[in-house]
C-alpha cells in the first residue's frame, strides 16, 4: 500500500518512513504539503500522513485540497500534530481527515491507525466493485426487459 507523509521536522519524516518501511508500506516522503500535494496529483496513494503546521501549505489544507480532489479511490487520512485541544480535532476532521494522533505519538499507536485505515479502504474497494456488479447485473436487466416488450 502506498503512503504519502508531509513531515517538515527532518527527523520525525526519516523516522516515520522507515516505520513505514519496516511495516511493509511503500512510503513518500516530503516536507511540506505543497510538494505532498504535487506528489498526490501526480502518483496514487491510499493513505496519506500529514504534520498540521508546516511551511508552504499546512496540513488543513494539504487535506482540504486532497479532499476536493478527483481521486479515483478513497484516501485515507492521518494528522499528525502537537495541537490536542478538542477543537483542533474537530476543525481537523472537518476538514477531511479520517484520523488523528499527537505528537509525541507511539509508533504502536500509529501501526495499529494505519491498519484501520487499511480496512477503511478496502470496505471501500469492496463497496465499489460491488456497486460495479450492480450497475452491470441492473444493465442487463434493462436489456433483457427491453427484448421482452
Amino acid at each position: 500500500m502506498r503512503v504519502l507523509l508531509a513531515e517538515d521536522e527532518r527527523t520525525t519524516r526519516v523516522r516515520l518512513q522507515s516505520y513505514l518501511k519496516r511495516w511493509g508500506y511503500d512510503a513518500i516522503a516530503v516536507e511540506n504539503g505543497k510538494l505532498a500535494f504535487k506528489e498526490f496529483e501526480n502518483h496514487e496513494f491510499q493513505i496519506v500522513i500529514s504534520d498540521w503546521e508546516m511551511p508552504e501549505m499546512d496540513g488543513l489544507e494539504l487535506v482540504s485540497k486532497i479532499r476536493d480532489s478527483f481521486a479515483s479511490n478513497y484516501v485515507y487520512i492521518l494528522l499528525l500534530t502537537s495541537r490536542a485541544e478538542k477543537q483542533d480535532i474537530v476543525a481537523g476532521m472537518e476538514a477531511g481527515a479520517d484520523d488523528f494522533l499527537t505528537k509525541p505519538f507511539d509508533r504502536n499507536e500509529l501501526r495499529v491507525r494505519l491498519r484501520a485505515g487499511e480496512r477503511i479502504i478496502n470496505l471501500e474497494k469492496d463497496l465499489a466493485e460491488q456497486n460495479s456488479q450492480l450497475e452491470h447485473a441492473n444493465l442487463s436487466l434493462a436489456s433483457a426487459n427491453e427484448r421482452m416488450m
